[in-house]
């Protein structure tokens, strides 16, 4: 697929688009003024005279807390968005992979097959789901949930009291980039081993100080342990 196709990346000034840009270049990332996921005529008129064979959707309204204070624009980011990506997508007869989270989970138990039942404990959580119903009715489509970070740990403190699979974006760029000449829909997951998000922090770089955060200390619903069953995405690439 890779060499054969072109490729459109929605969301290339966020932090997975900025990482994909050092490693795939060749991939066409419209700005949001060019390629505006709510404006489903705009994105039309785009594929029209630019060409397009796989969709990677990751462009999406991402802090949770900011949701909460505003989940209409999430709504119509991260659910309409999305509707409008998968009515393209199923116009031109596109590949889609769409970048979900391993927020659709409840944390309760962990290392969450893509089988498992979803839960959403938060409404950014909710709003990548309603991405995801979206997809699901697209049979040309792989959701992939992940979890990354910047590769430098940005934060002060990180919380000793939740897992996750989260690795660095440039390891999670990769990872999904590996994904692009296989022939997968469905869903996969793609991260790391399960590990607290302080550790997680601690592993990008060892000298850096970073304090302690319980999940009990903020004010939002954070899941507990979201760490991801990664045996699929194993299993394909032979790892």
């Amino acid at each position: 697929m890779t060499d054969k196709s072109k490729i459109i990346f929605t969301g290339g000034s966020g932090l997975l688009g900025s990482e994909f840009k050092k490693i795939r270049p060749d991939i066409d990332y419209p700005s949001s003024k060019d390629f505006d996921i709510t404006n489903y005529e705009q994105m039309k008129k785009y594929i029209e005279s630019h060409g397009c064979d796989l969709m990677i959707h990751a462009a999406a309204f991402t802090s949770p807390p900011m949701v909460d204070k505003n989940p209409q624009k999430a709504a119509e980011v991260n659910v309409i968005g999305t509707v409008n990506v998968v009515k393209l997508c199923a116009q031109f007869g596109l590949m889609l992979m769409y970048i979900s989270t391993d927020y659709v989970f409840d944390g309760k138990k962990g290392n969450y097959k893509e089988t498992d039942p979803v839960n959403p404990v938060n409404k950014y959580a909710w709003s990548k789901l309603g991405g995801e119903c979206a997809v699901r009715m697209y049979d040309k489509s792989l959701i992939i949930r992940t979890s990354f970070g910047p590769n430098i740990f940005p934060y002060p403190k990180a919380f000793i009291d939740q897992w996750t699979s989260r690795e660095s974006v440039a390891i999670i760029a990769k990872k999904i980039a590996a994904l692009f000449d296989k022939d997968i829909t469905g869903v996969i997951h793609v991260g790391g081993t399960r590990k607290t998000v302080y550790e997680y922090g601690k592993g990008l770089d060892e000298t850096k100080e970073i304090g302690k955060l319980s999940v009990k200390d903020v004010a939002f619903d954070v899941p507990v342990d979201t760490s991801l069953n990664c045996e699929k995405y194993r299993g394909l690439l032979g790892q």
